[in-house]
């Protein structure tokens, strides 16, 4: 099993959610899998995102109707698909020839301040919360894709605790991404088993408030968990803060604004930053500890539109994994890849 490549983080519910409600059916069959298979996914984390026009009246029914969506997914597309709670069900997904699919949160709104819906959620099949999204809910505060003037921002809030207390009971992997600094350091305090980036890269390449800086990582490594190189090009590539150096270029803070380009090498592969992020994380955590979150986000614009992404689609991904192979070695490579994350799995129930 340890040749599975498993991507950590994709909104492919919330796409399933949209094209289902203009009335398409087998969306995942037919506009996802050949990508999956071209680029050789075996398992894909779907992430529960509810953007910001549902909230907060309609996050808790969107959560729901993603996952009953998904379950008349796999009714219209049998044998292709299956939804999986723990390692032993992924295994036998993945001996039937179908892609493995877990349930993943992407910020806890969903729940509210409602404890008891996060063994609901359980049953249902979720297995990893991301407690928040690039924003504040009940739980703790989010982190911005850049710096933004405001106010006071906090970490774990003590419903957040109590949250994350019960999500360790049960048995649920603590997923950092989009958490702020300091609800990351909070939740060092009060958890007790791995936690995982499913989706971040390194701050000390691309300085943003999204990627992890080295002692985070370090951290992280040290309770045994994994982050998922992002394909976010905002997230793999610095801006060029020379690029706009007069008032209309800068904010308030004096901080590049937010249109200044990326650095971006020409004559160079997309991926090529993100292999950059691949190394610096085998020399701070070490090969054991680095896995693939990819977050092809831009699935609502024509594929050639997708400017933000290293890779547009999952057809574009196969070069970088081949990639992988050929600069870290296969054996480096095929951790990456998958058998990194299959550790995390393996302490699902």
């Amino acid at each position: 099993m340890s040749s599975l490549v498993i991507d950590a983080h994709y909104d492919l519910l919330f796409d399933v959610f949209r094209l289902r409600r203009q009335g398409e059916r087998q969306v995942i069959e037919r506009f996802y899998l050949e990508d999956l298979r071209t680029a050789g996914i075996d398992v894909l984390v779907c992430s529960l995102f509810v953007p910001d026009d549902y909230l907060p009246e309609s996050a808790l029914r969107t959560a729901l109707s993603q996952i009953g969506m998904l379950h008349a997914e796999l009714d219209e597309s049998p044998g292709l698909f299956a939804l999986c709670r723990n390692l032993d069900e992924v295994q036998k997904a993945h001996r039937s020839g179908q892609v493995a699919l877990l349930l993943s949160f992407e910020g806890a709104d969903p729940i509210g301040f409602d404890l008891h819906l996060l063994k609901v959620f359980y049953e249902l099949g979720v297995r990893f919360l991301g407690l928040v999204w690039s924003r504040r809910n009940f739980v703790a505060d989010g982190c911005h894709f850049t710096p933004k003037t405001e106010g006071t921002v906090g970490g774990l809030t003590a419903f957040g605790v109590e949250l994350v207390v019960e999500a360790e009971r049960l048995g649920m992997i603590l997923d950092v991404s989009h958490l702020n600094d300091a609800g990351l350091a909070n939740l060092l305090t009060f958890s007790k088993g791995p936690l995982i980036a499913s989706h971040s890269n390194c701050r000390a390449l691309c300085p943003v408030p999204r990627n992890l800086t080295d002692e985070q990582l370090t951290a992280l490594a040290q309770r045994g968990g994994v982050v998922g190189l992002n394909n976010m090009l905002s997230f793999v590539y610095p801006k060029d803060e020379g690029a706009n150096t007069n008032a209309e270029g800068a904010n308030a803070s004096g901080a590049a604004s937010s249109s200044a380009p990326l650095l971006i090498p020409e004559g160079q592969p997309l991926y090529r930053g993100l292999l950059d992020h691949a190394r610096h994380m085998i020399e701070v955590m070490g090969e054991d500890h680095v896995g693939l979150g990819l977050d092809l986000c831009e699935f609502q614009k024509p594929e050639a539109e997708r400017i933000k992404s290293a890779f547009p689609s999952y057809r574009h991904v196969l070069p970088f994994l081949e990639a992988l192979d050929a600069e870290l070695g296969p054996a480096v490579a095929e951790k990456i890849k998958g058998g990194n994350w299959l550790r995390i799995l393996e302490r699902l129930t």
